[in-house]
């Protein structure tokens, strides 16, 4: 019997991986070490659910030069890193100097690309003819850099909540996107960002930075008064310049992180009722701080089948936690784009120009 049962499981997921194959487009092993890549040889993807689905307005988002920032995040495992990754290669298809920066610290974005993009610093991706640039932030880094202005302040306090969340570089690196001139080319920066709870930190950072350093700031005047009274010394003034333009920064970062002309948060599900219950708790707390987001993409989606049940049943599955989407309060009024699941990883270049001209259209 349990041969009998193995050999039935075999067939099914022989016949998975066929209906799969005929559905999606192929991608031959000698195709994917191809440069330049093209689509020509490709059969085309069926689509999934309605014409106004799975659209996610890639012209809307392509359009002009403004520089436009797109923040990808979601519950850990929902394939952001491979959504943001491909949305960069579609931008920079498209003629957009682009730069993709993972804010994980358990960096993916090496993977996806099929290269080497740690360091800290700008690599430009391999395989493209358009300028397309990635950036790991190195969370060791940011911690010894962003601390310099609070241990001058003796703001110990503020530097290892900060060390504790990891986000130290981050207000410097955003800054240095809106002021340095090694920044200015790119036109279209995505970011691939962190799970959930390491994003929302990420996004409440601004006030939170705002909130600490005035209290730092008024705790030394404080001090000082003290002193002063029992000791009859006065503490010598400490240089706060670079606690003042700390500050001054962190709010140029919140009005970035508003703006929905330049920014906008496109959150990463799948088909799953615990995903989608966790994307809708991330939407209702990008609400509160202000961020502005229009899409919600649901990855990893099956395509209809009839020889394979056990793939009909969790298709079957798979839409009625889509269906759950519409009805919900907060996810029902985003755009929805649904990309389908397939039998290969997505790595390198040209399996990543493959999913976005399946996903961003």
């Amino acid at each position: 019997m349990a041969a009998f049962l193995g050999h039935i499981l075999k067939i099914q997921k022989h016949s998975f991986l066929c209906n799969i194959t005929r559905n999606f487009y192929t991608i031959s092993s000698s195709s994917l070490h191809q440069t330049p890549f093209t689509l020509t040889t490709l059969s085309q993807v069926r689509l999934l659910g309605t014409s106004a689905e799975g659209v996610c307005g890639f012209d809307e988002m392509v359009g002009g030069k403004q520089r436009k920032y797109y923040m990808l995040g979601g519950k850990g495992g929902v394939g952001k890193t491979s959504c943001a990754a491909s949305l960069a290669v579609r931008f920079a298809n498209h003629g957009h100097p682009t730069m993709v920066v993972s804010t994980d610290p358990a960096h993916s974005l090496s993977d996806s690309f099929a290269q080497d993009l740690t360091g800290g610093r700008l690599v430009p991706v391999e395989g493209l003819n358009s300028p397309l640039y990635a950036l790991e932030i190195n969370p060791e880094k940011s911690m010894e850099e962003f601390s310099t202005a609070t241990q001058k302040l003796g703001g110990g306090g503020v530097k290892n909540i900060m060390q504790s969340m990891g986000l130290g570089m981050f207000a410097d690196q955003v800054m240095q996107f809106l002021e340095s001139q090694e920044y200015s080319m790119f036109s279209r920066i995505v970011f691939d960002t962190a799970p959930t709870g390491h994003t929302l930190r990420l996004l409440s950072l601004p006030d939170f930075l705002d909130g600490s350093i005035g209290k730092v700031m008024k705790l030394k005047a404080k001090l000082g008064s003290v002193m002063k009274s029992l000791f009859g010394k006065e503490e010598p003034p400490k240089d706060t310049s670079e606690l003042d333009k700390l500050k001054a920064n962190v709010a140029k970062i919140r009005d970035l992180f508003h703006d929905p002309e330049t920014t906008e948060f496109i959150i990463v599900t799948i088909p799953t009722v615990m995903a989608i219950s966790e994307s809708s708790r991330l939407h209702s707390s990008l609400k509160k701080e202000g961020v502005p987001v229009k899409r919600l993409i649901v990855n990893q989606v099956l395509p209809p089948t009839s020889d394979c049940k056990f793939c009909s049943m969790k298709r079957k599955d798979q839409m009625r936690a889509i269906e759950t989407i519409r009805e919900d309060s907060e996810l029902g009024g985003l755009r929805l784009c649904q990309a389908p699941l397939v039998d290969m990883e997505i790595r390198g270049v040209p399996a990543l120009t493959f999913m976005g001209n399946m996903l961003w259209r």
